[in-house]
């Protein structure tokens, strides 16, 4: 007799800075939308499009300074994949963060959002 074996489910994995978190279930994931991840003291919105891709920006939104960009509307612009604010509608590209529509935020900041690595994982169910 062999014995049973636990149930394996892939989990979506944010790297913090010195390890792997694992963060939710990748099913869990509702395609072509973003949630809201505390990572740490971080908030951070992670998304998986309909292709299945993940990725995970900082969730404060650098012109308003709202934490809602988990709530923005994922997209393309000729051909990049981009989350569009849903405050004032700016779109910034989901691999690199770099806001498409202006280069400067409020005070001279740079108009970017810190990109996390994203992976999938495997751990229990």
């Amino acid at each position: 007799m062999t014995a049973p074996t636990d149930p394996v489910r892939t989990l979506v994995e944010i790297h913090d800075g010195t390890a792997w978190v694992p963060v939710v279930p990748y099913e869990e994931l509702t395609p072509g939308r973003g949630v809201p991840v505390l990572l740490g003291t971080e908030q951070i919105a992670l998304y998986r499009d309909t292709a299945g891709r993940l990725y995970a920006l900082d969730h404060r939104d650098p012109f308003s300074g709202a934490y809602v960009m988990a709530r923005g509307l994922l997209g393309s612009r000729a051909g990049v994949p981009v989350v569009a604010s849903p405050m004032y509608k700016q779109a910034f590209d989901l691999r690199t963060g770099e806001c498409l529509d202006e280069e400067g935020g409020p005070e001279g900041a740079p108009a970017r959002l810190r990109v996390w690595p994203v992976r999938t994982g495997t751990g229990p169910a």
